[in-house]
């Protein structure tokens, strides 16, 4: 579905990933992993169209994504991004929500249809946000607001989910319910989803792959058992864990060490 071939980019003079190749499947859940400053969220940035390439190239679904239109790429590819999303004017909810159907409207066409406010209606349960339908967006809390965020996503009904730190506003409770939402969609309605995510434990057990980045380079790509080992995580991170298997679902849990500092 998608392709990252020997992409390199950065901002203004200063290069940000380097020689980035890696393959995307359909129906994968891909995992993008790495400390702060490592290229985690450009990654996502060129691969929906935000930030072009200095050299290399994206191709989805066959065709290079520069030459692909806006509205073709919204009706494929939805974006969670990081932090506040606030509409230029006051919406409510649903009335936000319902911007996901925009890609679909056809040309002069004002009114969403019947069958773009049951979507509305069938992800805001999905999101549980049914119940904050007539509130104002601004009003929402952080936890509130992502779910929100990404029902909208939803409601684009895309075959690829781009997210960047989808539960980072999130309690325990609705982190699982959204990433288990997630995982449904992915397994069920073949939704293919790239995650970036900072929760290494998370990440082991909802992702199916991994891909480890360490200052703009990929360090390593597997499984999370292969990823998430104790030594990939020291040299990456310069801070000591402890790996244990999880013993509910079996991918490794990664255990902080409070006070110890890998040295280098």
């Amino acid at each position: 579905m998608l392709e990252v071939k020997k992409v390199s980019v950065g901002y203004n003079s200063t290069e940000v990933l380097r020689d980035i190749d890696f393959k995307v499947s359909s129906k994968d859940f891909l995992g993008i992993i790495g400390p702060n400053g490592s290229g985690k969220t450009t990654l996502l940035r060129v691969i929906s169209k935000v930030l072009r390439p200095w050299s290399g190239e994206v191709i989805f679904q066959g065709k290079n994504i520069s030459q692909i239109a806006n509205p073709e790429i919204a009706r494929q590819m939805a974006v969670v991004g990081q932090g506040r999303q606030d509409p230029i004017f006051p919406l409510s909810v649903k009335e936000f929500v319902l911007l996901g159907r925009t890609p679909y409207l056809r040309r002069f066409q004002l009114m969403e249809s019947e069958r773009d406010l049951k979507i509305v209606q069938e992800v805001m349960g999905l999101t549980d946000t049914l119940g904050l339908e007539e509130r104002c967006i601004e009003d929402l809390s952080g936890g509130e607001r992502q779910r929100v965020v990404i029902a909208q996503a939803l409601a684009q009904e895309p075959q690829f989910l781009l997210l960047d730190e989808p539960t980072a506003h999130l309690d325990i409770g609705h982190q699982i319910e959204v990433l288990d939402l997630i995982k449904r969609l992915n397994e069920g309605e073949n939704l293919t989803v790239l995650m970036v995510s900072h929760d290494l434990n998370l990440a082991a057990d909802y992702c199916n792959r991994l891909i480890l980045l360490k200052q703009g380079r990929i360090f390593q790509e597997g499984s999370p058992r292969e990823i998430l080992t104790y030594q990939n995580i020291e040299e990456v991170y310069e801070t000591l864990v402890v790996v244990k298997e999880n013993p509910i679902s079996s991918n490794p849990h990664v255990f902080l060490v409070p006070g110890r500092k890998k040295m280098r």
